[in-house]
């Protein structure tokens, strides 16, 4: 059968992968200080799953639960043809006896759901025990490791987070609990997380960050129910959520779509969150002027490259990556570089019901600036669209993956990766976001541009 193309562009055939499969949330799990996944799936589901999201993926490594220590049943046709729920018994048992964690979290892989095996009667016997651990239907068949995260969020929530939420209505002023990027997936996203609570703190807030080095573990998300409100900070990734615990807690939700990158976002959305949980704006006020002092002194000695290096500096653009960093990297260079955006491709497979509203800030990237966003996934489809988009005269400075790399040479361009997978880069706490990640962000972009290095 031919490669066949629906309306959106999409074919029957991707290549060049951008995500990894339900099951590889499982890092959603491992992001969380203190918590230990358990993969009812196939022997190679959870080495491909690591070996791509945290692995060739900025290098990230596996911590304490994930890589070689993840626990897997390692299905084999034996448990496809008389079940997995005793062996899944057995792994439990053996986990709990070896893997010391604060929970424990079974993920059913596509075998397990497909034979019918009954993770939640197995994983319930434990409950019982007042073991905390959860279990969550992840068969790769439901959808990429985006959908993975929500589902393992929502589990976590109503299986034990649930439990310790003994006053429902009673909420605690300025805590927050933050929504935002996908754990692995944005090899940047310990950095990211680090300097989107330190921004909130610094405003006054105290924060739930939930994932990271930064978080509280699960002793923290035992608190997401006092929170005044949550905070889901990217286009579409973490709304589900909220939603939910708008109708489970009763709190409200505060959406803003852009991460925010550089001094203009930064106080855009500093302002914004302030407004929202109605605190007093003196501490917000006198911590945006402290850091943009601090921001524009750098930037100021920057401005004597940008504004007397006549040669090589490139003028436009594209962006290659998940909606929220596509959206996030967009804002910050055209308001703050003054770079003309070409075609914008998201790749996360963004739901069609939040896609009219992601095409919409596109619209208004500035005043009297708008781009062209494409919806795809296809590695072959993302590449013809890159050459054929215009330029202009100069080379284009390409924000997208490692599969970018030999399309961006073709252009006689540059290319910074940003996006899954991340191969050619090694990160260990590295941001883009805030006020610290705008500055490192010209770091890359413009040592890329003058290294003349595709």
């Amino acid at each position: 059968m031919g490669i066949e193309k629906d309306s959106n562009g999409q074919t029957n055939s991707i290549n060049q992968v951008r995500y990894g499969c339900t099951v590889g949330a499982l890092h959603s799990v491992v992001a969380i200080p203190g918590a230990m996944p358990i993969t009812h799936c196939g022997p190679g589901c959870v080495d491909k799953q690591y070996t791509s999201i945290a692995f060739y993926n900025g290098f990230q490594g596996g911590g304490y639960a994930g890589g070689a220590v993840t626990p897997s049943v390692n299905a084999t046709e034996n448990e496809v043809v008389f079940g997995g729920e005793k062996k899944l018994e057995g792994l439990i048992k053996s986990t709990l006896k070896i893997i010391d964690a604060d929970l424990y979290v079974v993920l059913n892989g596509c075998i397990g759901e497909l034979v019918g095996d009954d993770v939640g009667a197995v994983v319930s016997k434990f409950q019982k025990q007042d073991i905390p651990i959860v279990f969550a239907d992840t068969g790769g068949f439901k959808g990429n490791n985006f959908i993975g995260h929500e589902l393992i969020v929502e589990a976590i929530i109503d299986q034990y987070v649930d439990k310790f939420a003994k006053d429902k209505e009673t909420k605690e002023q300025g805590l927050i609990n933050v929504w935002t990027e996908l754990p692995y997936q944005n090899p940047m996203w310990r950095g990211d997380l680090k300097e989107i609570k330190r921004l909130l703190e610094g405003a006054g807030f105290k924060v739930n960050i939930l994932f990271g080095q930064g978080s509280g573990g699960v002793e923290e998300w035992k608190t997401i129910p006092n929170a005044q409100f949550n905070l889901v900070l990217s286009p579409w990734l973490g709304l589900k959520t909220a939603q939910y615990l708008e109708k489970k807690y009763n709190q409200p939700y505060l959406h803003i779509p852009v991460l925010p990158i550089g001094a203009k976002e930064v106080a855009r959305f500093i302002k914004e969150v302030v407004s929202f949980a109605g605190i007093d704006a003196a501490k917000a006020e006198a911590f945006i002027a402290q850091e943009e002092k601090e921001y524009y002194y750098y930037l100021e000695q920057f401005a004597d490259f940008y504004s007397e290096y006549w040669w090589g500096l490139p003028a436009t653009y594209a962006v290659v990556g998940d909606s929220t960093y596509n959206l996030a990297i967009n804002k910050f260079l055209v308001n703050q570089l003054g770079l003309i955006p070409a075609i914008q491709i998201i790749t996360d497979n963004a739901p069609e019901k939040y896609r009219v509203a992601i095409d919409e800030e596109y619209k208004k990237l500035a005043e009297d600036v708008s781009a062209q966003v494409e919806f795809v996934e296809d590695g072959y489809i993302v590449g013809q669209l890159l050459k054929k988009a215009d330029y202009g005269h100069k080379p284009p400075v390409i924000f997208g993956s490692t599969w970018e790399r030999d399309t961006a040479r073709d252009l006689k361009g540059h290319i910074v990766e940003i996006a899954f997978p991340v191969s050619y880069e090694v990160v260990i706490n590295r941001t883009y976001v805030g006020y610290i990640g705008a500055l490192t962000l010209l770091e890359k972009i413009f040592t890329t541009s003058i290294s003349k290095s595709a």
